[in-house]
């Protein structure tokens, strides 16, 4: 009895994951930059490797922008601007 009740709440609204999502945006994305930047700085700066880290970093960013994009609904407005430049 308890799980019918329970399928037909879940069937009568919608499953939402903005909870979810946000929290990753909250915590999961920081941590996984603060980690990137601590095996950056372990991999290239003990070695004096600068021109490595400066190479891997170049990544990074370009990896950032696109997390930014896909996080902010942007991307559309962006493909939308590289199309216009092709079709005129």
């Amino acid at each position: 009895m308890t799980m019918m009740t329970l399928v037909q709440h879940l069937a009568e609204g919608e499953i939402k994951t903005r909870g979810v999502q946000q929290w990753m945006l909250d915590n999961v994305i920081p941590l996984v930059l603060l980690a990137v930047a601590l095996l950056l700085l372990w991999l290239g700066g003990g070695k004096g490797d600068n021109a490595g880290v400066m190479r891997r970093l170049a990544g990074v960013v370009i990896a950032l922008a696109i997390v930014g994009l896909a996080v902010s609904g942007l991307g559309v407005n962006v493909g939308e601007w590289i199309a216009g430049l092709f079709t005129g």
